[in-house]
């Protein structure tokens, strides 16, 4: 049974003016009423949708996005000639493959001798002619279909369009010859169903063309496009997916569309449905491909599509709407944040919004952004569907940049920061996923390509889980892609602190760390175990290559890894010896260097200031500091200075993701006014597109998720045992609250804070515990927790 508590105190500490007192339980009613009081005045959502008095003119850019996980849509809005362009998540190119290079393992060791004597550019050139994949590509993040609605002869007027996240549900409303028409859309997780909705104020007003085209090609014959189908209320279409590099498309595809019509009539013509003299029209979808899993096999899509359909025929527009809700809202509405308010500002359509941000008077759209993180990761990323890709799950291309692929030398990893701490913890779901796979079909890379066990994957990974390195060896040859990802589901096991979680982390740890015990090298110099080769991701170093051995971001990963490893080992009681292993190679590892300009080296050699891209968008040798928590302005004030000096030599600019990862640096800094400087340049038109997509440029969703868990990171950071609210809190949010965020240790937090000090306070936790408690820039205090609610008095 929870108990709820009263938060204690073991030692009395200021925070701000003000002086914390332990409360006798016979107070507990008096004060938790007051605590509600103050959140209740505190914690009005602010609204959270995006709107529009234009139709989208490009899809990416300024389209509104939805999706159920598996099933996505672009919404431009458009009239007279509406887009939905449509995707689905398993539809990528080519089909099983092995990548491996078999001349790998044999020019291993003298790529290894070449870098260590200081050969750099040879190392290079002989790494890129036998340690790279083969192909050197993979496969790509494909399209599947646009669904055009043509009204001809529409005007508009009275136009607007909108998102709304609380519900994440699209509407377009405009008039046109005296009549309004009205487009509802949104994709149901409840019935894996698109389901489109369009009225006309009047009956018998409604006249438009359904009209399906694609860039897949045709089930049997390539040279054509993709088959389309219809019967009196039904249109569809199937076909093959493309290949890449020589492997051949191996997935057949499949979308149905089924209309509903409430007066008029719908008649079928070639590839297309004319809808006549209707008063409205419900329009539902469904799609699915053959791909079961990585390794192969076929399930028939056509099966799918209609077990789909058949399951939703009898349910009305309102039935589907409310089955969607309950599976939605629920989820979204985990977490409130109020950031303040940001007066007229709040009444503009969202491109103005995005346009002015900069002068600091919209504290609303920082919490909009947030919200639509958390919205964009629940469309994106769901049980049973993909892991968000560099693109989530909106992409219109064939050949979309860097392929729409998994980018794991940052990019994934950033995809999954808000999961925990914006409460959608179901949500790293696809991500165990993926990894799972990647353990299984790193094992094969780890084998063939290093001679080692356990399992590896470098810095890109598809649909079908190519694990050896790719691109070339300037950007791909780089190891401990899947070491950090392992981090990414151990931080969720931290967050959650859930047994069955352990439990499946922890073979993914252990395989993971495997592969370096048998792959690590003592360095000729040092002594200190180092991997080699690799590179600091994407950065060259002077000497004309990025290969190089141990680069400071790799030890980094390794020791969170081992640590993580021998933690989780201990806790199920298992692999006694095999710790004990892990804990002396992690005493082996690399220090941090300080280099000549007080910056913290990202090489072993201080090569920084030489480098050739003294302003390279990554900061990869900063991982100490963000994701990790090894570096600390607390714990390790010299390793911090030496971070901030880095971010102070790199410069504030940078594409969107590299924006979002500084924005978090300079957060854990606790310097306030620095990160949200980061997030003005980021929430600008050169950053941020009018739908709010994140611009590289050009669009990648990373930073999206990135600066969302920022904003959070400005608000609350946490440990396990420890606790920090308001470490970077700028001037423009002096006032607001937060509620349902997720902190270490498995903590839920609401507080609210006024004039920059916090005043409400409640932290609910799974089991009793001591925490390290800290608030804003005060002195920590020692707090006793209750298994359940705990409610400070401040």
């Amino acid at each position: 049974m929870r108990t709820r508590g009263v938060v204690s105190f073991r030692d009395a500490a200021e925070f701000g003016s003000q002086r914390l007192q332990p409360i006798r339980r016979a107070e507990f009613a008096r004060v938790g009423a007051s605590n509600v009081h103050e959140f209740s005045r505190h914690m009005t959502a602010p609204g959270v949708k995006l709107w529009y008095q234009n139709p989208a003119a490009e899809v990416i850019t300024e389209a509104l996005p939805l999706g159920n996980g598996r099933l996505g849509a672009l919404i431009t809005g458009g009239v007279p000639n509406e887009r939905l362009a449509l995707n689905e998540a398993t539809l990528w190119s080519g089909g099983p493959y092995d990548a491996t290079s078999p001349e790998a393992l044999a020019s291993l060791p003298e790529v290894r001798r070449l870098l260590f004597a200081g050969r750099y550019r040879e190392a290079a050139e002989l790494a890129q002619n036998k340690l790279m994949a083969r192909p050197i590509t993979q496969a790509s993040y494909q399209p599947l279909a646009d669904l055009w609605l043509e009204f001809e002869g529409h005007e508009r007027k009275g136009y607007e369009r909108e998102l709304d996240l609380e519900t994440a549900i699209a509407t377009t409303r405009y008039s046109s010859g005296g009549v309004g028409f009205t487009r509802e859309c949104f994709i149901s997780a409840a019935d894996d169903v698109l389901v489109l909705r369009v009225t006309a104020s009047e009956p018998g007003k409604l006249e438009c063309v359904l009209r399906l085209h694609s860039q897949q090609r045709g089930r049997l014959d390539w040279q054509r496009g993709v088959e389309t189908w219809h019967t009196s209320r039904e249109l569809g279409m199937r076909g093959r997916n493309r290949g890449f590099a020589k492997i051949d498309g191996e997935l057949e595809l499949e979308l149905a569309l089924r209309v509903r019509l409430d007066g008029g009539r719908a008649m079928p013509g070639e590839e297309r449905l004319s809808l006549r003299e209707a008063t409205s029209v419900v329009v539902v979808g469904a799609a699915a491909t053959s791909y079961v899993d990585w390794r192969g096999g076929k399930r028939a899509p056509r099966a799918q599509v209609e077990a789909r359909l058949d399951a939703v025929e009898q349910a009305s527009f309102e039935a589907l709407r409310a089955r969607h809700l309950r599976d939605y809202q629920p989820k979204f509405r985990r977490l409130h944040i109020d950031l303040g308010r940001s007066g007229d500002r709040a009444q503009k359509a969202t491109d103005a919004r995005v346009a002015a941000f900069d002068d600091g008077r919209d504290p609303e759209l920082a919490a909009l952004y947030v919200q639509y993180g958390r919205y964009l990761l629940l469309a994106c990323s769901r049980p049973g569907g993909q892991a968000a890709t560099l693109q989530g799950l909106w992409n219109d291309k064939l050949e979309p940049p860097w392929g729409s692929k998994y980018t794991i030398n940052i990019n994934t990893e950033m995809n999954y920061w808000p999961a925990l701490p914006g409460a959608l913890p179901e949500c790293d779901e696809p991500l165990f996923a993926l990894v799972e796979d990647l353990a299984e079909s790193g094992q094969h890379t780890a084998r063939v390509h290093y001679g080692a066990g356990g399992w590896v994957a470098h810095h890109n990974v598809d649909l079908w889980r190519a694990t050896a390195p790719i691109d070339g060896a300037e950007w791909g040859l780089w190891p401990t892609g899947g070491a950090w990802l392992c981090l990414q589901l151990w931080d969720h096991y931290r967050f959650t602190e859930d047994v069955a979680t352990l439990g499946r982390v922890y073979p993914l740890l252990r395989g993971a760390t495997q592969f370096f015990l048998d792959t690590l090298l003592p360095h000729p110099d040092t002594g200190h175990l180092v991997t080699c080769p690799s590179i600091s991701p994407e950065n060259q170093h002077p000497h004309g290559t990025a290969l190089c051995a141990g680069p400071t971001m790799d030890n980094a990963i390794l020791r969170d890894l081992f640590d993580a490893t021998a933690e989780a080992a201990q806790r199920l009681g298992v692999d006694a010896d095999f710790r004990a292993r892990v804990q002396a190679a992690r005493e082996r590892l690399p220090p941090y260097r300080v280099g000549r300009a007080g910056q913290l080296q990202e090489w072993l050699d201080d090569w920084d200031l030489d480098a050739p891209e003294p302003n390279h968008r990554h900061v990869s040798h900063l991982f100490g500091l963000h994701p990790s928590q090894q570096i600390s302005p607390l714990r390790t004030p010299e390793l911090a200075a030496a971070a901030r000096r880095s971010l102070e030599l790199r410069g504030d600019a940078g594409t969107g993701w590299s924006l979002a990862w500084k924005l978090n640096l300079w957060a854990r800094l606790h310097d306030a006014e620095r990160a949200y400087a980061l997030l003005q340049l980021l929430l600008s038109p050169e950053r941020t597109y009018t739908n709010l997509f994140d611009a590289h440029p050009p669009f990648q969703i990373d930073g999206n998720f990135g600066a969302a868990a920022g904003i959070l990171e400005m608000l609350a950071q946490s440990e396990p045992g420890r606790l920090h609210l308001l470490p970077a809190l700028p001037a423009a949010w002096p006032s607001g609250s937060l509620r349902g965020v997720l902190a270490r240790g498995g903590l839920s937090l609401d507080f609210s804070w006024q004039d920059r000090r916090v005043v409400a306070l409640a932290i609910t936790t799974q089991r009793a515990q001591t925490l390290e408690l800290q608030l804003g820039a005060a002195p920590p205090a020692r707090v006793a927790l209750l298994a359940g609610s705990n409610t400070l008095a401040l």
